[in-house]
């Protein structure tokens, strides 16, 4: 396939929002597993094995810092997507090109951060 030609700033809008979407993944991977205080409860032990399934521990909760970087993170992504998904370059494709177009985007070696195979 032709590597399809895309306006400057919105190789940097899809950069800027894989680069954001990373960030947000990594830093959701740090959080307590619930917002609020909430106690764990324990697990299941197998009968005949003795292995413990299911259960969690206590969940501290989010602290401040965390629900504002969660916030400004979640923000940036919805952002991003936005200015990617509404850019004026896709107003003259439509149906099976614009759905192309947009994963070539996804995939283009400009809008790929560092360190990251474009496929």
């Amino acid at each position: 396939m032709a590597d399809t030609p895309f306006p400057s700033d919105l190789l940097t809008a899809q950069l800027a929002l894989h680069q954001a979407r990373a960030e947000y993944a990594a830093f959701c991977r740090t959080l307590p597993w619930s917002v609020e205080p909430t106690p764990g409860w324990p697990g299941e032990v197998h009968p005949h094995t003795g292995v413990v399934t299911g259960g969690r521990e206590d969940s501290p909760g989010y602290t401040d810092e965390q629900k504002a970087e969660y916030e400004r993170l979640s923000r940036l992504v919805r952002d991003l997507s936005i200015q990617v998904s509404t850019h004026p370059h896709w107003e003259n494709l439509t149906g099976e090109a614009l759905v192309t177009a947009r994963m070539v985007l996804k995939h283009h070696p400009d809008a790929v951060p560092a360190g990251v195979a474009a496929a």
